[in-house]
């Protein structure tokens, strides 16, 4: 069973922003390595945070989110909180991270 979902520049903001919980957002593409790589740890992580959204944005495909959240490198997570991104890092991620980065999400946005 996918636990992470989809979203583009037509269905960003329905997925993301109107969401009324944490959504963490993965920029990538299918031709970066590391992207791939960072897949199935984000599979992982989505099975152990069901309070978490994860979705996935190929900013190939969606050149307009990609610009409007001024991604330049692949990937790049995003977590948002109430339709504003809260905190971001770039490069491959490993689950122990994740779960860091969602911890200081959190603070932030309790802040």
């Amino acid at each position: 069973m996918t636990t992470t979902n989809s979203a583009d520049d037509n269905s960003f903001e329905t997925t993301v922003l109107d969401a009324e919980d944490y959504v963490l957002v993965d920029f990538w593409a299918p031709w970066c390595g590391p992207c791939r790589m960072q897949s199935p740890v984000l599979e992982k992580f989505a099975s152990a945070n069901a309070e978490v959204s994860v979705v996935k944005v190929n900013v190939d495909e969606s050149p307009q989110t990609a610009t409007r959240y001024g991604i330049r490198s692949i990937p790049t997570l995003v977590v948002f909180k109430d339709g504003k991104p809260v905190i971001g890092t770039m490069g491959l991620q490993n689950k122990g991270n994740l779960e860091r980065l969602m911890r200081e999400a959190k603070k932030r946005s309790a802040a």
